[in-house]
């Protein structure tokens, strides 16, 4: 279709949005639709979210930082920790965490790397077996899938 008496500026707005949907369609094979999606290796090993992690991101305890993992060994050994904080009452006074008694949760710091003091991610852990990760000191929290 040949456009007459079409401003040179539209005509070649009207190209470009042309060639645009006609790459578009190349990439989507032709077919009218998009490309099935694959899984990614990640969503399809999940383990489905305890009850207690319900309404929370979470994250696969082999998908945290190295720093991470290994204060969840050192948990699971019972210490001993490097910083004097390490396994004191975490209060919650954010409210992110759900509301439980005082003394129910508990902090440990995740070493960050650059860092002199330390920083600001932690390991909180609760008194029912759950274990949460935070990169941004309290701001936001995700449920650790062990």
């Amino acid at each position: 279709m040949i456009l007459r008496n079409v401003p040179r500026s539209l005509s070649r707005v009207l190209g470009a949005l042309f060639l645009c949907a006609a790459l578009t369609a190349a990439l989507a094979g032709c077919g009218g639709g998009s490309a099935p999606a694959r899984p990614s290796s990640a969503a399809s090993t999940a383990a489905p979210a305890p009850a207690w992690a319900k309404g929370m991101p979470t994250v696969r305890a082999d998908a945290l930082p190295p720093q991470a993992r290994e204060v969840l060994a050192l948990i699971d050994k019972g210490g001993p920790y490097p910083y004097r904080q390490d396994g004191t009452v975490f209060g919650n006074f954010e409210k992110v965490l759900p509301k439980q008694k005082r003394g129910y949760y508990h902090e440990f710091t995740v070493r960050t790397p650059g860092e002199r003091d330390r920083g600001a991610r932690r390991i909180v852990t609760g008194g029912g077996g759950e274990f949460y990760y935070t990169d941004d000191h309290y701001e936001t929290f995700k449920a650790v899938l062990r």
